[in-house]
């Protein structure tokens, strides 16, 4: 130890003189301490007087390398003088009021906690003790605890407890000593162990002694009071202990009491600490039943109601709302199961997993709610003091894959190369010579097909008529090649020609890639696009591909201008008129009779029914006929009567006999842009008081069903014109049940996915009998996530048939006060992995119609139904051209009998010569494949524009087609798709899950994709590019997940070789052509690290056994961008067919970078050293890992707890299976905060 250097000449500084009482201080040893106590007592005043005149002794003492914090506390531990020892403790009170922590930190690297805890012990067996020494010594205890992370295992081990609780109980009236008697009980409390012990000791009965009604005197001891007891009852044993003593209606009473007479709510922290107690206290299941039993409901939510006008009281509201949200009593789902409304018999039950689970369920259970909606309460007696330390140590993710040799791509040889042989046909463009071909012929031989194509009748094996009575048309007018059968070819269709600028109602070119410019960021001026039959310049493509796309140029698009269609004058103006309109019957019915609504249980299902004379629109008369505009002219690629055709060969489980208007009339995209919604401040709490009203108005409910699946004969409840009218039997649709609770709000109940008993989040249902101006309020009340776009901005869709009719067919977003919470409906274990005590969520919004009788549809996300992509797939055979080579396959038939397409897109060779076939037959394979889950229909669309691209006459798709062989599975899930599933097939289980180890029967879509990809690798043309097109519900724009050795292993803590971290990094090139191309994209969202959880996902499985470095997931966004040229915006079908387009955009960029030539030139793409480096660095300052993406919003400032009375979002396996495909589960931020003042906001 390094001893200061003394002075004893007369006359020196201040400073000096305090070196040299510590010296003299210093040098009494302990004997000499207490015989010679009276100098000692002498030093120390003096040294005490010194740092209270003289701010500069203070620094002087804590200098840096100074020792007289221990000479001071040495001095302390050996001194039996109370005075001496007095004065020290004056003198450590004045050192550690000031400084701030730093002061405090150094006390306690040097000891002093424990030098004080033992004089507080020794102290307190004197008699009688110094009342003036207990209070200092309390004093400080109460400053340095906080502080020191070993503070309640010192006083623990020290026997200090008992000592401070003692002192209290025998000094009540004391309020000089009780105030820091009560600091230190505060900080003994927050560890649990000692906070049990405290409890056994008294302390919580100690602490109800001391609240008292309200006054206006020792406000500030009240306030520490509440605050110590607050403390202890975060122990569940104390907490049950204040319910059995009957504590519950004290605390209540308390609370009521200070809120009335605290009108100018000048002791807000009192009643804070009231609540404090109460929310601790119902933590467990005896404290929400005695809250209840003591009325506390009635009394929390009068007095929110009293305080909400007032916006600095809002923490009093909203730890009120959390209460009160807590002890809503458990409801259970309105449902007689939680399993799906229809049935599907398997041909084999899967030996184990939840379908197994449910086939083995015993008839009758009851697997809506369990026996308990909660784990077993336990209080741990163990010492907790490193809870911290053991937080930090677990901030790695467990998901990563870690083990080298599963990191290695190879091909897997699985199957004998014999079984594959089979999959030649489908790869006839491999072998395929032309001979006798003639290029200057039409398009008949352009394009063969191994397998005929199906007429449209006959596409789906359907037991209904094939007539529709239902639908009375007059012909539309049509292009001369329209005549022969869509699904024929024809000689005579020839490619479409983009429109003049007069001519709205002629049919766009899809996409309008006529019209696509290609601008660069730093130019203004857009190119010169090619002449439609114009062959490419040989250095055109190259030029043009260093461009980004910037947009879809679209006639009558304006910036975000308040929801209007801008017109060239800037005014408003209408959409462009449809010169031609047909008359259809209502509701529109594939077969049987009209106006007749029926549900059947189609393959054996146990809600089969057939024809039901029950109807939303009346008994067996026909419906009134409607005079609607001729759709057909204003979409390319939309024919309602193709559509209803091809609806006819669509087989679902309820064997759906009617069509939904929209997806009869079609979707044109709105010209006006659609903002993210902005979030009313207290939208939240407003809709969770409503909530609240239920339990406490019970008269007030109606609980009236309107429409219940559950009951097959007639789920089109009657009613007396009161209420609103639902239906979800068409294609894709998606209702179970819907519950009328006030005049105007109603609760939704959607359906599980067929033999499954969750993955609720896709909806797609009608809603008629509305009154206009009148705001209705709908509820969905057993949605599954933690968190939702909703809460960001995001709208629901509608559909207004009434707009519809008037020319303006289309889905827009819509829906005010939106919001998504935790509810008070339980979930059953059986649906969450086993877990008990978890909740479902609402999604709520509001809606006020704008016509009357009109028929409106809700939806999650834009529709795009199997019917429409058959009918999508048939339009676009008609727009083949000479150059273009089509074969439209049928892979195999799903497990309901659907076929699932196969497409093979490519150009034509120019002639038959050897070179030109040999150029055909070697181009690399792009391999792409959509909507493996049924609910991200953007996947749909985002496909729908890539399939337009690549057989539009555009120079670049022409230039595209030539580069490569595109294999395309537009839909993997046709029967989720149809029967309104969410994630799973028929099969109850998550394809993009099966790639592992896919059963042919179970799963033949990913069974036979696999195999096509299995086929290719053994012939050594495994795809240069595999992309799956999936959909995101929690994070917005578009983004990219890919697969990376060297970043999983950046990101995990395996210690390798540098040789093992060898990796051509082309798997990053596409991803970043797409982001500096695609405004929608976001780099900073992509994600290449392989985890165990994803190990049977396509995007794997590609990559491992396949051996496809390039193997991604695409992900878009169902909410919105807050990057780019559509930051703030809602993304919309215009949006996504534009990805899809410039994805192939990419495609070509990618072909000129993979050459010598253009990879030379192109380094930069390639450079992701210094990409990795800052994103890891970002890792270790904001969360553990890249991979497990955060939400794109930080919680909310409104301080409302969405977890509630639990913290199930922690370790959820839930999450994951409710996750978005391929996505890496996002890290679930905590949306309670502190600050009030709720946005819309985005990182």
């Amino acid at each position: 130890m390094n001893k200061p250097k003394m002075t004893t000449e007369k006359g020196v500084p201040s400073n000096s003189r305090v070196l040299m009482l510590l010296g003299q201080l210093e040098r009494m040893s302990g004997e000499s301490m207490m015989t010679e106590a009276e100098i000692a007592r002498q030093l120390t005043a003096k040294i005490l007087h010194l740092i209270q005149t003289q701010e500069k002794t203070k620094k002087e003492m804590m200098a840096k390398g100074s020792t007289g914090m221990e000479v001071i506390l040495a001095s302390l531990e050996n001194s039996r003088d109370p005075q001496t020892t007095l004065n020290i403790l004056y003198i450590l009170s004045e050192l550690l009021t000031v400084g701030g922590g730093r002061r405090v930190a150094v006390f306690v690297s040097k000891g002093g906690t424990s030098i004080l805890l033992k004089l507080l012990i020794s102290v307190s067996k004197e008699s009688p003790p110094s009342e003036e020494l207990q209070l200092q010594l309390h004093s400080l205890l109460a400053k340095v605890g906080p502080k020191d992370r070993k503070f309640g295992v010192k006083a623990r081990l020290t026997g200090a407890l008992n000592v401070t609780v003692n002192l209290l109980k025998q000094n009540l009236l004391n309020s000089k000593l009780v105030l820091p008697c009560l600091q230190v009980l505060r900080v003994y409390s927050s560890n649990s162990v000692n906070a049990i012990s405290l409890g056994k000791s008294g302390a919580v009965e100690l602490m109800f002694k001391m609240v008292g009604p309200y006054s206006k005197k020792n406000t500030s001891l009240l306030k520490v009071t509440l605050d110590t007891l607050g403390a202890l009852l975060k122990s569940k044993t104390n907490a049950r202990r204040a319910v059995d003593r009957g504590h519950v209606p004290v605390l209540l009473a308390a609370y009521h009491d200070w809120h009335r007479n605290d009108t100018r709510h000048r002791h807000m922290l009192i009643r804070k600490g009231l609540l404090a107690g109460l929310r601790n206290i119902t933590n467990i299941k005896v404290g929400r039943k005695a809250f209840i039993e003591a009325d506390g409901m009635r009394v929390l939510y009068n007095t929110s109601t009293e305080c909400l006008p007032v916006r600095t009281l809002d923490p009093l509201v909203n730890t009120s709302s959390l209460i009160m949200r807590k002890c809503f009593p458990k409801n259970r789902l309105p449902l007689p199961t939680i399993k799906s409304a229809f049935h599907y018999p398997l041909p084999h039950v899967p030996a184990g997993g939840p379908v197994a689970q449910i086939y083995s369920q015993t008839p009758g259970v009851d697997d809506v709610v369990d026996d308990s909606d909660e784990e077993t309460e336990a209080d741990t007696e163990n010492d907790t003091e490193n809870e911290e330390d053991e937080k930090d140590c677990r901030t790695g993710n467990d998901d990563i894959e870690t083990d080298l040799s599963k990191l290695r791509p190879r091909e897997i040889h699985s199957r004998p190369f014999e079984e594959l042989r089979a999959y030649e046909r489908f790869f006839l463009e491999l072998s395929e010579d032309f001979q006798g071909y003639h290029f200057d012929c039409a398009k008949t031989a352009s394009a063969t097909s191994s397998t005929p194509s199906p007429s449209p009748a006959s596409a789906g094996k359907s037991p209904r008529p094939i007539t529709v009575p239902g639908v009375q048309t007059t012909p539309p007018k049509r292009d001369p090649g329209e005549d022969s059968p869509p699904s024929s070819v024809s000689a005579s269709c020839r490619p479409a020609t983009p429109p003049s600028a007069g001519s709205a109602p002629s049919p766009l070119l899809p996409l309008e890639m006529a019209n696509v410019h290609l601008t660069k960021e730093e130019a203004a001026e857009d190119a010169v696009p090619l002449a439609p039959g114009a062959r490419p310049r040989p250095q055109g493509p190259e030029q043009e591909l260093v461009r980004v796309l910037e947009r879809v140029a679209l006639d009558g698009v304006s910036p975000v201008n308040g929801g209007r269609e801008v017109g060239a004058d800037g005014g408003d103006s209408p959409p462009p008129p449809v010169n031609s309109t047909r008359h259809i019957q209502s509701p529109l019915l594939v077969g049987g009779m009209a106006a007749r609504r029926t549900v059947g249980g189609g393959g054996g299902g146990e809600n089969s029914a057939g024809g039901s004379d029950c109807g939303s629109e009346g008994p067996e008369e026909e419906g009134p006929l409607l005079e609607v505009p001729d759709t057909a002219l204003l979409l390319p690629l939309h024919d309602p009567d193709l559509y209803v055709e091809m609806v006819k060969g669509t087989a679902s489980v309820p064997q759906y006999s009617e069509v939904a208007y929209p997806d009869y009339f079609g979707h044109v995209a709105p010209t006006f842009r659609e903002p993210l919604l902005e979030r009313v401040y207290g939208v939240q709490r407003a809709k969770i008081f409503q909530d609240i009203e239920r339990l406490i108005h019970p008269n007030d409910i109606l609980d009236k069903v309107v429409y219940d699946l559950d009951l097959p004969s007639c789920p089109v409840v009657a009613d007396d014109g009161e209420s609103l009218k639902f239906n979800s039997q068409f294609e894709s649709g998606n209702l179970r049940k819907a519950i009328q609770v006030r005049k105007c709000e109603y609760d939704l109940v959607l359906n599980s996915d067929i033999n499954s008993n969750h993955y609720h989040q896709w909806f797609y249902f009608e809603v008629s009998g509305m009154r206009v101006g009148t705001n209705y309020r709908f509820n969905i009340i057993n949605c599954e996530k933690s968190n939702s776009q909703f809460n960001y901005g995001m709208q629901v869709l509608m559909y207004s048939v009434q707009e519809a009719i008037s020319g303006r067919p289309r889905w827009v977003r819509t829906g005010e006060d939106i919001c998504y919470y935790k509810n008070h409906f339980s979930r059953s274990s059986m649906a969450t992995g086993g877990q008990k005590g978890k909740s479902y969520y609402t999604m709520t919004f509001s809606m006020s119609f704008s016509h009357r009788d009109d028929v409106c549809y809700f939806a999650y996300h834009y529709p795009y139904t199997y019917s429409t992509l058959k009918m999508h797939l048939s339009k676009l055979e008609a727009l083949r051209s000479p150059q273009i080579y089509l074969r439209h396959d049928v892979l195999c038939e799903t497990l309901a009998g659907n076929s699932c397409p196969l497409l093979t897109i490519t150009a034509m060779p120019e002639t038959t010569s050897n070179d030109h076939i040999c150029q055909f037959r070697n181009r690399p394979v792009i391999f792409l494949s959509a909507r493996v889950h049924p609910g991200e229909t953007n996947a749909s669309w985002v496909m729908k524009g890539t399939l337009e691209f690549l057989m539009s006459s555009s120079q670049l798709a022409h230039s595209l087609r030539e580069a490569y062989i595109f294999k395309i599975v537009p839909m993997l899930n046709p029967d989720g798709v149809i029967n309104g599933n969410h994630r799973c097939s028929l099969s109850g289980e998550d394809l993009n899950r099966q790639w592992q180890n896919p059963n042919p029967e179970l799963h033949p879509t990913i069974y036979h994709t696999k195999s096509l990809l299995q086929y290719l690798a053994h012939i050594q043309r495994a795809p240069l590019v595999f992309c799956d097109y999936h959909g995101h519900s929690r994070k917005k724009n578009v983004f990219m997940y890919g697969c990376s050795v060297k970043e999983t292993v950046w990101q995990s803590n395996i210690s390798t070789a540098s040789c093992d971290l060898h990796e051509d990094l082309g798997y990053r090139t596409l991803p970043k052509i797409l982001s500096q191309m695609a405004p929608a994209f976001s780099m900073a969202s992509c994600s290449f690290v392989v985890e165990r959880s994803k190990e049977s996902t396509a995007r794997v499985v590609v990559w491992r056994e396949i051996g496809v470095q390039r193997s991604y997931t695409m992900e878009s966004t169902l909410c919105g961008c807050d990057q780019g040229k559509y930051k703030g915006l809602q993304t919309g079908t215009r949006e996504l067919e534009e990805m899809g387009a410039q994805f192939c955009l990419a495609l070509l960029r990618l072909k000129r970078l993979t050459s010598p030539l253009g990879l030379r030139n192109h380094q930069h793409l390639l450079d992701v050293e210094s990409d990795l480096m800052e994103t890891r660095s970002k890792v270790t300052s904001s969360s553990p890992t890249t991979y497990v993406m955060e939400e794109d919003e930080p919680s909310f400032q409104e301080e409302v707890d969405y977890s509630a009375d639990s913290n199930d979002e922690e370790n959820d396996p839930d999450n994951e299976a409710s996750n978005d495909p391929d996505d890496a589960a996002p890290v679930l931020l905590d949306p309670l905060a502190a600050d009030a003042g709720e946005t819309n906001h985005k990182k």
